[in-house]
């Protein structure tokens, strides 16, 4: 990996090493259990507490320093909370019935901008928590979608992005940090999907995607309002927006022009200059700067794992926070640059929130985000692994493997599949996946081709091949599965949620006697319906995600053919579907319909709907319910398999 920081010329080469193995060996789980092992409820899991950070473009520290401004669920919905750095202490300030994220701090009292929708459907309004604890919704236009966009040097304005004026194209508006009056500074009428706004107020950033292999950066001029195209090229090329330097002249950009993964290179504005600017073994996935530009923060997509850096230009010196080992992440300075925070995870804790001396990089941990109830050292470490496909092209996928499972005692195991198309499963901590480890059952999360991460030829390897040969990955990773010793054969199925959950359903409608259930989390069930339905803010990517999946227009009878719904006669194991009333992604009828259609199959169908939620769950007892249902459903029709009567859940 190499880094020429954007201000100066070439300030550091770094080297960074990266060894695969195709065919890791898979230590023997049983040989560590612990003497006093036990299981653990759902309800103890999620006891776990989710922390999220602040906006990298706002402010999270508060403006004395003393405070860090975060998201958590401890009370089962997200709320915000100010986090004493001296401390650990938590302060709410918010209370709202719907799950809501940190923005910003205001920079000169206290104030704090945030967001939340209604119940899930994804219409996030971004209101202001004023100091007497009332609360000013900046974006009260029904039916609108709405996120905060940064400060304008000076911290008198900040911006926001919404789509009041048309529900399919985002605009920039200023908003006045005193009085909350505004005025729009960007119409947005030709699709652009706005990626930053620098720091003075001059420029927007504008993506446009064209193809998922194929889009452009153009730079919009605030205030006269030309947009200019800044990546003319040949051929694919994706590009995308990492953000503007501190000053303002440059931005940096993702490419993956110049080989298999995602380089950031530097635009500077007055010249037209283009360099390179950070180049790793694996896709960059962010690079950021302090509000100086002394440091700069970036991420690496290393095989499943997020590897952070943190580099000071003044002295050429990586800085390395003096904390435990595991995946850094959010990571944010306070107004002079002496303490950052960050989120650090491990595969057996989830975030937690740490501050850090710069000068000695001496860290102190903030949270205690597990739930004190669960020892550690019961749950289990992820491990990366790779297996042959049908034509020998491995696939990467992490591996979850029960503390009791050994080839005395074998394991029911489950294929999970991410959603996208184009997602990642990495490996770090999963309430979901370590309740089911934790009893007993293997899970491969399988990243099959067509997954972000692993080079754009990789990724591109399922274009309007969905339901074939990523599908076949799948198969594939439940021979894997039955080969090894630690697995029982005669019981492994397979779990999913989005175009996951589309992949349980494809799997179990055609390749029927691979695996033994499958649990359908809000999966698309009939493609014809949901590339005709999707919603009105995802424009931008409509070219895109037609030219990946095809367009309904003319390729309607192949998306009728991958679809499981029209295929459902075939689906002869127990199914399991989880569904959130107002998802606008994957619309609730998909799962009606799949669930009629395989009772008339006479299979049993455990079918699961929270009336509160969208795409994904947000609160903590839907997500509790949720897991003691996979684990119900499992226990019964994978790992004891009796004839019983069908569970429903309503």
């Amino acid at each position: 990996m190499r880094l020429t920081h954007p201000g100066t010329a070439a300030l550091a080469v770094l080297a960074f090493m990266f060894t695969l193995s195709a065919c890791t060996p898979v230590k023997d789980s049983a040989d560590s259990v612990p003497a006093d092992f036990t299981t653990y409820d759902a309800a103890a899991f999620f006891d776990t507490t989710s922390y999220s950070m602040a906006s990298s473009s706002g402010y999270a520290f508060s403006p004395d320093g003393s405070k860090v401004l975060v998201a958590s669920d401890e009370t089962g919905i997200f709320n915000l909370y100010a986090v004493d750095i001296a401390t650990g202490e938590k302060t709410a300030l918010t209370s709202s019935s719907d799950s809501s994220f940190a923005d910003s701090y205001f920079p000169n009292d206290g104030r704090v901008i945030y967001t939340h929708d209604s119940g899930g459907d994804e219409l996030d309004h971004v209101y202001v928590m004023n100091e007497d604890g009332t609360e000013t919704d900046l974006t009260p236009t029904e039916k609108t979608k709405a996120s905060f966009a940064g400060w304008k040097n000076g911290n008198e304005f900040f911006w926001i992005i919404t789509n009041e004026r048309d529900p399919r194209f985002f605009d920039l508006y200023e908003y006045s940090a005193a009085d909350y009056s505004r005025k729009m500074v960007f119409q947005n009428d030709e699709g652009y999907q706005p990626g930053a706004v620098s720091p003075d107020g001059n420029y927007i950033a504008l993506e446009k995607p064209r193809t998922s292999a194929d889009s452009n950066i153009y730079l919009g001029d605030l205030s006269t309002g030309e947009v200019t195209l800044i990546t003319p090229h040949e051929g694919n090329i994706a590009y995308g927006v990492f953000g503007f330097t501190p000053n303002g002249n440059k931005l940096v950009y993702s490419t993956d022009e110049f080989g298999e993964f995602t380089q950031a290179w530097t635009y500077d504005i007055a010249s037209g200059a283009k360099t390179e600017t950070l180049v790793a073994d694996w896709d960059v996935q962010y690079l950021i700067f302090s509000r100086s530009g002394r440091y700069s923060v970036w991420g690496i997509n290393a095989d499943g794992r997020t590897k952070v850096s943190i580099y000071d230009s003044t002295t050429g010196k990586t800085f390395t926070p003096d904390i435990p080992a595991g995946s850094i992440g959010n990571v944010r300075f306070n107004s002079d640059e002496t303490k950052i925070v960050l989120m650090l995870s491990r595969d057996t804790s989830p975030n937690n929130l740490w501050v850090v001396d710069v000068s000695s990089g001496e860290g102190k941990q903030l949270t205690n985000a597990l739930n004190p109830a669960i020892k550690e050292e019961h749950l289990v470490d992820a491990e990366i692994v790779r297996y042959p496909s049908f034509d020998g092209l491995e696939i990467p996928s992490i591996l979850y493997k029960p503390k009791l499972a050994s080839a005395a005692t074998p394991a029911p195991a489950l294929v999970f599949v991410h959603g996208g198309p184009g997602g990642q499963s990495r490996a770090g901590y999963s309430a979901m996946i370590q309740h089911l480890v934790n009893h007993g059952y293997v899970v491969l999360a399988a990243n099959n081709r067509g997954s972000s991460g692993y080079g754009k030829t990789f990724y591109h390897m399922d274009d309007r091949k969905h339901g074939d040969v990523d599908l076949q990955d799948i198969v594939y990773a439940e021979k894997w599965l039955a080969a090894q010793p630690w697995v029982d054969v005669d019981k492994i199925g397979i779990v999913g949620g989005s175009y996951g959950g589309f992949m349980v359903g494809a799997a179990l409608a055609f390749e029927p006697d691979v695996f033994k259930v499958g649990i359908d989390i809000f999966g698309v069930m009939n493609w014809v319906r949901t590339l005709e339905s999707i919603p009105p803010w995802w424009e931008a990517f409509r070219e895109a995600l037609y030219d990946e999946m095809g367009d309904p227009a003319t390729d309607g009878e192949r998306h009728r053919a991958i679809s499981p719904l029209f295929h459902a006669e075939n689906i002869k194991v127990p199914l399991m579907v989880i569904q959130g009333a107002n998802d606008p992604r994957v619309l609730k009828v998909e799962s009606d319909e799949i669930v009629a259609a395989v009772e008339s199959n006479g299979v049993p169908v455990t079918y699961v709907v929270f009336d509160d939620e969208g795409h994904g769950f947000t609160k903590k007892e839907n997500r509790i319910e949720a897991s003691d249902a996979y684990l119900e459903f499992l226990d019964i029709y994978l790992k004891q398999m009796p004839k019983v009567e069908p569970i429903m859940v309503n």
